[in-house]
This record gives structure tokens, C-alpha cells and sequence, in this order.
């Protein structure tokens, strides 16, 4: 089975390595991307989480130098994905965001980190209800971004709202939510509701009950639906303790992602290749249409905000197994192979 390579709109970090950190280094910059070509993504939007105005522009600044100085970034890597830090700061809305550095929305805070970049925030998540955000939205969509609802408490109207200002994608829909909430009228219902916003889901069994699964994308549909992973550092790595935006968070065994002393959620171990195995797995997709859902689904919704930056993504192709494991790759001219024995484990053949 051929497909062109996979699209992640959500990596915080992969394979030991934090985007968020702050010192990136080139070197781990392409060890995180090298072993996300193993799962088959070919492109990927870094994402850096909410954080005060002075540390975002030292994560971004670091990020950026990393990408512009390594072999794969320039590929990988065509701009950057804002989560934060217009989110709404209510508990159990905000996640593992920290709630002290969210603000009301404010397009000179875009202005000043894009300023000190060479790629584009082409992605900013939000909250539609706080503060100055409807014209946020309709500013960043009207520079060629795109706008994303999630860690949100809003409404239908308020969700309405923002589809009708430029907003087209819910950021890991089914998450950012209080343990308790109103059955049906929440943000998860109100945005499944919204025909305008296409969903992206973390589909590994920890984030969403399968089943759950099942219900959001039949609301939503298959053509609305896209996979994504919100990696941390410890993805494609062993269980143990890492670091994410400053903060220390625990990998168990069966994959979960905490913050550390916490019940909170941050992130996920999840691998893109995985998630399409789980969807097929769990009756959700053929492989067909798993494989649209992490790859020509992601790039259609960012195919404008690419085109208003004059953006072009290298040609890229994937070999799957009958079982969806990467077996060959292509980008840009170079491949990789990778042992049937081995997939998850070792490096390919560069060639």
C-alpha cells in the first residue's frame, strides 16, 4: 500500500526530545524527526505550548535556529503550531497549560514572536470565548493561519461565532474538559455541531475511549476528521520521567502521560503510525481511510495558510505493510527501509 507521507499538525516533541525547551539543538532536533520518519510523517508543525510572552519567544527562537541549522527541519518542518496562550484558564479547561500565563487575545503577541522567526505560526489554538478573541481569529485567518479552537468552555453561539470568523479546526476535540460538565450542552457538542470546523483526535485508547471514539467521529465524519498525536518527549521512548515546557511529566508503562505528581494529562506517548493501527483496529476506518485522516485530511486544511506563506512541501511517499508498518520511505529525494523485524527500533538505510 502507497501513500504520500504523513501530516502531524500536533508535536510538542518526540523521541526523548522537547520542542518546548527552550535549547534545542539541531542534533536533537533531527534525532526527534528521524525517528518520526520511522511512523511515516513527513511533516510536522512544532507546537509550543502557553507560556509569558519572554519564555514563548525563547522556545520559538530556539526552535527556530534548531530547524534552519539540521538536515530534516528545513523538510519536516514548514511552520510552527501556537496551542496557548488564549485559552480559557478555568480548571480542567485549561489542561496542563499552565493557567497563570493565559491571557486575553492579543495580535501583538503574533506579531512579536513571528517577528523573531524564519517559518510561520501557521496554526494558533484558541479559545473562542475569552477576551478579543472573535477578532483575533478573524485577523490570523485573514494573514493566511490557521485558527483552532481548544481548552475552551464555549458555547454553541459562542462556537457558531467563531466558524463564522475564520476558525475551521477543534484541537484534539474530546480533551481540555472538566470531569463533570453538562451531558449535551458543552464545548465538545457544540463543536461537533459546527459544520465549518473539521476535528482533529488523539486516537490511543488513553485520551478517548475507543468507543467514545467512534461516536465523535460518526458525528463529525470521516471527511471532517483528522489524527493527530500531541507528542511529548516521550514518544518513542522508554516509560520513565521527562521534561515538557519546564515542567517534569511521567510515561507509564501502558503509555499514559502525566504531569509529574499529577493526574493530569500532558500529551501523549503516541505515535501517528499507531494511531492508524488503533482506528482500523477498533472498526472505525478501513486502512484507506485511516491513512487520508493523518495524511491528504491534515494538508488540505493547512494547504491555504501554506500557499499564503508560498510554502511548498517536498515530494514524499510510504510503503505500508499489510498491517500499516512503515516499510519504505521517500522524501526529497532520499529514502529510507525499514526492516520488517524492526520497525519501531531501528534507523533506515539512507540511501
Amino acid at each position: 500500500m502507497l501513500s504520500s507521507g504523513l501530516v502531524d499538525l500536533q508535536v510538542n516533541g518526540f523521541a526523548g526530545v522537547d520542542f518546548n525547551s527552550g535549547t534545542i539543538t539541531a542534533a536533537a532536533l533531527d534525532h526527534a524527526l528521524e525517528a518520526m520518519l520511522r511512523t511515516g510523517v513527513t511533516t510536522c508543525l512544532p507546537t509550543v505550548i502557553t507560556a509569558y510572552p519572554d519564555q514563548l519567544e525563547v522556545r520559538f527562537k530556539a526552535l527556530d535556529t534548531a530547524i534552519q541549522a539540521s538536515r530534516l527541519g528545513p523538510l519536516m518542518c514548514p511552520g510552527y503550531h501556537l496551542e496557548g496562550p488564549f485559552l480559557s484558564p478555568v480548571a480542567g479547561f485549561s489542561g496542563c497549560h499552565p493557567p497563570e500565563a493565559m491571557t486575553a487575545a492579543d495580535p501583538r503577541l503574533i506579531d512579536r514572536l513571528q517577528a523573531v522567526l524564519g517559518r510561520p505560526i501557521l496554526m494558533v489554538t484558541m479559545a473562542p470565548e475569552i477576551d478579543g478573541a472573535l477578532a483575533l481569529i478573524a485577523a490570523l485567518r485573514g494573514s493566511g493561519r490557521v485558527v483552532a479552537l481548544g481548552h475552551t468552555a464555549a458555547d454553541f453561539d459562542q462556537v457558531q461565532a467563531a466558524a463564522a470568523a475564520g476558525a475551521s479546526l477543534s484541537t484534539h476535540l474530546g480533551n481540555g474538559m472538566p470531569q463533570t460538565t453538562h451531558k449535551l450542552a458543552n464545548p465538545i457538542v457544540a463543536q461537533l455541531a459546527e459544520d465549518q470546523l473539521t476535528a482533529s483526535f488523539i486516537a490511543d485508547g488513553i485520551h478517548i475511549h475507543p468507543k467514545a471514539l467512534k461516536v465523535l467521529i460518526r458525528a463529525k465524519g470521516l471527511a471532517r476528521s483528522i489524527l493527530v498525536t500531541d507528542a511529548v518527549a516521550a514518544a518513542a521512548a522508554e516509560p520513565g520521567r521527562y521534561r515538557f515546557a519546564g515542567t517534569d511529566i511521567d510515561r507509564s508503562a501502558d503509555g499514559t502521560v502525566r504531569l509529574a505528581d499529577s493526574k493530569l494529562l500532558a500529551g501523549s506517548s503516541l505515535c501517528l503510525d499507531q494511531a492508524l493501527r488503533n482506528v482500523v483496529a477498533w472498526g472505525l476506518a478501513t486502512s484507506d481511510e485511516a491513512i487520508a485522516m493523518a495524511s491528504s485530511r491534515p494538508l488540505a486544511l493547512i494547504a491555504p495558510a501554506l500557499d499564503a506563506h508560498g510554502l511548498r512541501l517536498p515530494e514524499s511517499q510510504v510503503t505500508w505493510s499489510d498491517d500499516l508498518h512503515v516499510r519504505r520511505l521517500s522524501l526529497a529525494g532520499f529514502e529510507r527501509n525499514y526492516p520488517a523485524s524492526a520497525h519501531d527500533t531501528r534507523r533506515g538505510d539512507l540511501r
